[in-house]
């Protein structure tokens, strides 16, 4: 992907970091500059910012103004309603998905919070295991997630391609007129 700055025309190559380590440690900086630029502009702003990631390793990350659950439902309601009233043509790729994949998580998190409490209750000096199909639930959910979000980008990408083919260029207006 190559950008151009405005000002100087420079251009600035960016592309994937080789080493897995290099990586890690990009993503653990980034990150934390991420979060940190989102809270400044949602304290400098008073808007509501989320952040939502997912490190080299699959492992979600999440920022929030206030919850990013809440955030996230205020999004899709917004987006939803968009859609309902005519303000968005057509549907949004990946989407409905992404709605679905929401809602499950919501039922999967009210699950785990209720067997941990019932572990809690029924052993309350012992340690809580983890519950192994929960976690391939989840990993499936993060494999859905990547598989719409490459589809996205792909689409996109293909959408910006097309965009940029389909330029004409303004005419130049003479200096003297």
């Amino acid at each position: 992907m190559e950008n151009e700055t405005k000002k100087g025309k420079q251009k600035i190559q960016m592309k994937l970091i080789e080493s897995e380590r290099a990586r890690i440690i990009s993503f653990s900086k980034r990150k934390k500059t991420l979060f940190q630029d989102a809270e400044k502009l949602a304290t400098r702003s008073g808007d509501e910012v989320g952040v939502v990631l997912f490190s080299p390793g699959g492992k979600p990350f999440s920022y929030g103004s206030t919850s990013i659950e809440e955030i996230i439902d205020k999004f899709l309601k917004v987006k939803l309603e968009d859609r309902q009233h005519g303000h968005v043509e057509g549907k949004s790729i990946g989407f409905e998905e992404l709605e679905d994949l929401h809602k499950e998580l919501q039922a999967l998190n009210k699950k785990e919070r209720r067997r941990i409490l019932m572990y809690k209750i029924m052993h309350p000096s012992s340690e809580i295991p983890p519950d192994k199909h929960m976690e391939e639930q989840k990993v499936a959910m993060m494999l859905r997630v990547k598989k719409i979000l490459n589809e996205t980008k792909n689409a996109i990408l293909g959408e910006h391609f097309k965009f940029d083919l389909n330029v004409v260029p303004e005419p130049e207006e003479d200096e003297s007129s």
